[in-house]
This record gives C-alpha cells, structure tokens and sequence, in this order.
C-alpha cells in the first residue's frame, strides 16, 4: 500500500506543481515584472534570434495508435553510418519516457558506442503528441498492468499492444532495421518492461532497466512473472535492472531479484547492479550504460594456440611497425611505445579491444596464408600487411 502510495504521488507531481503555480500566478508575474523592467531590452532581443541546439542525426515522426486512442512522438537517434553505408541493417533499441531521456541516452550511446563497447543501432524514443501533452498522468495510464484507485493506470495491456503491433511494424516500414529489439525504461517504465518481459518474452532480446516500480499494486508483477517461469521463453533474453542505493525500496527490490533468479527461468540471462550514492532518478545515466554494456557484450573466444601463431609476427601499418605475439593463450599487440594490448577474440579471425574502438580482421590468400589484417577505428580503416 506505502509503495502505490508512494507511484501516485509520482505520477500526480506533475499536475498538482502546475496548480500551485497558478495559485501565486500574481507573485511570479510580479517578480518577472520587475526583472524584465530591470533588465536591458537588448537580453531578450538576442536570446529571441540566438540559434537553438539541437542533436545531430536526430529525427522525430508522429504515430496514431488505433488500440491506445493516443497519437504519439517518436525520437529517432540514427547512427552516423546509416546515410553512407545504404545496404545496412540495424538493432533497434526502443526507449520509454523519451521527453526526459532522450538527449542524455544519444550522450551515453556516443560515449559507449566510441569506446567499443555498443555496436552501431537505432535509437526509437517514446513519448506522447498531440496537444499539451500530460506526462506525468500519461505514463502512469500506459506503464502500468493493473488499475488502483482514481488515477488514470492499468493501460499496460494496450499499450504493450500498440509496440507490437503498431510500433514495430511502423519502425521496420521507415528504417533498416533487424529483428534484433531491446527495451528499455525507468521507475513505472522499469515496471512496463518487466511486465512486457513476462507476458511477450520474444518481442526483445534485451530488456534493460533502473529502478523497477515492482511493489506495484500489492505486488502483481509476481504473479506475471509466475506465469513466465510457467510458460518459459523460446528467445534467449538478457535482463539487467539497476537500482540506487539510496532508494527506499532497495530491500524490496532485492527480493524480487532473488525470487526470479531462484525460478531459473531457462533462456533467461540476468545481471543487476546496486549504484552507491545513487537515488531514484539518477540511476539511468549510469545504470543504462552498464546495462547496454552487459547486454550487447561481445564474447571473449578461446581460439587455439595453433590459430594465433599463425598470426603473430610483424605488421606495417601506415609507416609503424606492429608487433603481434601469443601470451598466456591471448594473442598480445604491441605497437610504437612498447605498450602491451590484449586482444579478444570475437571469431578465429576477427579480435577487438575491450574499452577502445579497435576491431582487427586478419585476412589469408588463396594458399590459407596471412597476409596481413584490417584494422579499424573510429576515425576510418586501414590495412596492416604482414611483414
């Protein structure tokens, strides 16, 4: 009851801020009187015609749900290739409460995406059109399973529906885009993923969130998670849930954790993380870069002692020397300044380097000998012939 209490109070914030501001609607227009008497004209004349900032390969389109009755914004983060490379095709991450995270998420995104760990996707972000929309009231009508006293909730349903239905095949219709989908969403977005984990296991791969609403009328995300466990998952799927030290449902959230790990739903991969000196609306910076760090990792290969000695030895890349041996059963870099790189193996032949934006393609002739490997970073690609 405390926790519904507490979602409530959430999603009414909104309306009843907007209400005490009119209510002193007299006062604030006194103080701005006074500013802008105060003030030179010439402030205002030039915050009028400055140039607004806005987020490159960003775009937003306009969907009318039939099944929700609602028409809805979509932010699309495009990433940098998708102009230039015409035959490719890309994950899609779909991301809830776009009109509060959307800008930092491309930010995150970037970040990770340049020091290799994401690969390259698309970025849908949602939130609600048409006029004036309500945000506050909104989500707490769209994100929530069940309906609990006079506030509008318990479209859930519906608007898991709509992704499905609508959203998705909107989205392939206008995109190069894979089957390959992940979720994501915070506090009663975090309480719609899971729920949309639970009653549609394969319309993602990945469901990542922070601070998940699981008290939740008296705690009905159980019983869908019971169902889970019941019917099991054809499509393997990787969850990671954040949540902030300094929220004051950790114990409950711990709890929930350990009941699905206990059930050890087949298919289903798990990773959580508790944030220290976090509260409740800062654990999406961090807790969806680690999420998406975990959730699109790439494997680490044991590849054969036989395979990397065939790739050791000395490589020219543009006018340096690379060195390239086998250690300890990895296959080591050693470039100008006698610094040691660990390579990963993702394939027999393709190795990355966690934390940096270098991937290496070794490349054979027609007798199976090695030539030489593509090295690509971010500022462009460039082959090493081995020497």
């Amino acid at each position: 009851m405390i926790a519904d209490i507490g979602i409530a109070l959430e999603i009414n914030c909104y309306t009843q801020t907007t209400a005490m501001l009119n209510r002193h609607s007299f006062h604030w227009s006194l103080m701005i009187a006074v500013f802008a008497f105060a003030m030179p004209n010439h402030i205002y004349a030039q915050a009028d015609t400055l140039p607004k900032v806005e987020i490159p390969n960003t775009q937003v389109l306009k969907l009318n749900s039939t099944i929700v009755g609602q028409e809805y914004s979509l932010y699309i983060n495009l990433p940098g290739s998708y102009g230039r490379d015409t035959g490719k095709v890309y994950p899609v991450v779909y991301l809830l409460d776009a009109q509060y995270d959307f800008p930092f998420m491309t930010g995150v995104y970037g970040g990770q995406y340049y020091d290799g760990f994401l690969p390259e996707f698309i970025i849908v972000g949602i939130t609600w059109g048409g006029k004036d929309p309500n945000a506050g009231m909104l989500r707490g009508r769209d994100f929530t399973p069940t309906s609990i006293g006079q506030m509008p909730s318990g479209q859930g349903p519906k608007f898991l529906a709509f992704i499905k239905t609508e959203l998705i095949p909107f989205i392939q219709s206008q995109y190069r885009v894979t089957s390959d989908r992940t979720l994501m969403g915070s506090s009663l977005g975090g309480l719609f993923t899971l729920y949309a984990l639970f009653n549609d296991p394969s319309l993602f791969h990945r469901y990542v969130l922070t601070s998940p609403a699981v008290q939740w009328d008296n705690g009905v995300l159980r019983t869908y998670e019971q169902q889970y466990e019941e019917k099991g998952s054809t499509t393997p799927v990787k969850l990671f849930m954040g949540k902030g030290a300094m929220e004051t449902d950790v114990a409950d959230f711990k709890q929930f954790v350990a009941d699905l790990k206990e059930k050890k739903v087949p298919g289903l991969e798990l990773q959580t993380l508790i944030m220290e000196n976090t509260g409740h609306a800062g654990t999406k910076p961090e807790g969806y870069a680690r999420g998406l760090q975990w959730a699109f990792e790439r494997p680490a290969l044991a590849v054969s002692p036989t395979i990397l000695d065939r790739y050791t030895g000395t490589y020219l890349v543009g006018t340096d020397t690379v060195h390239l041996s086998r250690e300890k059963g990895e296959l080591i870099a050693m470039p100008p300044g006698n610094t040691k790189i660990v390579l990963k193996a993702e394939t027999d032949k393709d190795f990355y380097v966690k934390g940096m934006f270098l991937k290496v393609h070794f490349k054979t002739d027609d007798a199976n000998r090695v030539t030489g490997f593509q090295l690509e970073q971010s500022e462009g690609s460039i082959f090493a012939k081995k020497i």
